[in-house]
């Protein structure tokens, strides 16, 4: 494969700084710079659309139990799409398994765009019992649920290259980067998708913020597919397939419940308390948007400047990922150094205490937005947190290791938004609140029982 390099002058001052990445970025073996590219196309245009799509659905008539199927159905993907899509990647090949992907992903941005046109299918009500909880009332004759199909149908196609392409992402880093240094070799593709998370929720904010809601965002929808087509073109062509490790095809259930018994001993904590803080965070990331739009309805006003509050929403999202690309490489570096475990309890925490500080925000937006800063510091344990994951994992199994533990982790979250949806449809307090407390009892078992990897750190 081909290596470029790149001689940066060293010097003072921020400017010295900034060459300084670019040349290690450039350093980087050619095929981590074409996924990481790749990554930037996707992520901006995921980060545009999918954190918004909740406030689309209420648009189109979707009430909370509505929006929670909606978060449960993408948590059922998560689970589904990673395993046959990182044995299909190591079995054909990167390059063809990620083209695949990206066709399928920009398809589904263009049926959201449509949505509206595949009309609703209505569901209920439905009589539940009616539970007391600590003072909460929970239950009783539900409202229909009105199911939009274009939504549900287009999350389907969206989610390809981002959950069937997880597994492909991962073997490219590790076939080309040095065991003592994967978790800086997954922050130079974290970065580059950090970015796309930085620039999609702006550039939404500035669309959103000329136009009604609904208006403004059907054009977020095509400039996100017009992104998704640039990144599966991006990493078609520049691509070089010549060294992508072949491994066995897929015999079966067999085959993954094989897999499920060699997943390696430093990864089974992990799972349990990441699977612990993923649920946690499930029951309620679909309706962070609701909050701010709806149950709290901060917008944003300074200097004759004013955004409406889904405006300030992509605002907020810019926010938190400044944070995130602030931190990630120096937090990859310490991890490298000094292990991965404290790095990754560090995310978790972040992960389950922010539900509860912001059901419990003071509608204010300057505090709106220190909270999302906080939020950003959970994106500072990811690249360690991918590093434990892959690191065990031997040659031409990066993919099925890691599409293993996510299969387990995310079949386990399958129902946390639709419990989260039940929940916040009776009292949005209690559903934030038992999200945190998950989340916590997640983090503090990774506390007790985590397990670092000595052949991650650097010498």
């Amino acid at each position: 494969m081909t290596v470029v390099t790149l001689s940066v002058p060293m010097g003072n001052g921020a400017t010295d700084h900034l060459r300084a990445l670019v040349g290690q970025f450039l350093a980087l073996e050619r095929d981590v710079i074409v996924l990481s590219l790749a990554m930037l196309a996707f992520s901006l245009a995921f980060q545009m659309t999918s954190r918004f799509v909740p406030e689309y659905m209420q648009v189109l008539g979707a009430g909370a139990g509505a929006i929670g199927l909606y978060g449960s159905l993408g948590n059922l993907i998560g689970a589904t799409y990673p395993y046959p899509g990182g044995a299909f990647s190591d079995r054909v090949g990167s390059r063809a398994a990620l083209t695949a992907f990206g066709l399928a992903s920009t398809v589904g941005f263009v049926v959201w765009y449509f949505a509206e046109a595949f009309g609703v299918v209505v569901f209920g009500p439905f009589p539940l019992p009616t539970i007391e909880l600590a003072g909460f009332r929970i239950g009783g004759v539900t409202d229909p649920l009105l199911l939009p199909v274009g939504i549900f149908l287009g999350l389907l196609l969206t989610q390809a290259w981002k959950s069937f392409g997880l597994g492909a992402t991962f073997a490219i880093v590790k076939q080309a980067t040095d065991s003592s240094s994967l978790a800086t070799g997954f922050a130079s593709t974290e970065t580059f998708r950090r970015v796309g998370f930085l620039l999609g929720p702006l550039l939404a904010t500035a669309i959103l913020a000329g136009a009604a809601f609904s208006t403004g965002f059907r054009t977020v929808l095509l400039v996100a597919a017009a992104f998704a087509a640039v990144g599966t073109l991006t990493q078609h062509v520049l691509y070089d397939a010549s060294e992508d490790s072949i491994g066995k095809s897929v015999e079966g259930v067999s085959t993954v419940l094989a897999d499920l018994r060699s997943l390696p001993g430093p990864l089974r904590p992990l799972l349990v308390a990441d699977t612990l803080v993923r649920f946690a965070n499930g029951m309620v990331y679909v309706f962070f948007v609701i909050v701010v739009t709806r149950f709290l309805g901060v917008g944003f006003e300074l200097g004759g400047v004013r955004l409406s509050p889904a405006a300030f929403f992509g605002l907020l999202l810019t926010v938190e990922m400044v944070v995130a690309l602030l931190t990630m490489l120096p937090v990859a570096r310490l991890a490298d150094a000094y292990g991965l475990k404290p790095v990754v309890a560090l995310g978790f925490s972040v992960y389950a205490t922010f539900p509860a500080l912001l059901i419990l925000s003071p509608a204010d937006q300057w505090v709106l937005i220190a909270l999302f800063a906080f939020s950003g510091l959970r994106f500072a344990g990811l690249p360690a947190h991918k590093a434990l994951i892959v690191g065990p994992a031997s040659a031409g199994t990066g993919g099925r290791v890691t599409g293993t533990y996510y299969l387990v982790r995310n079949t386990v979250v399958i129902p946390s938004a639709a419990l989260g949806g039940w929940l916040y449809d009776s009292d949005p307090v209690l559903a934030f609140g038992v999200a945190a407390a998950v989340g916590v009892l997640g983090t503090g078992y990774f506390l007790l029982f985590g397990r670092d990897i000595e052949a991650h750190r650097a010498d």
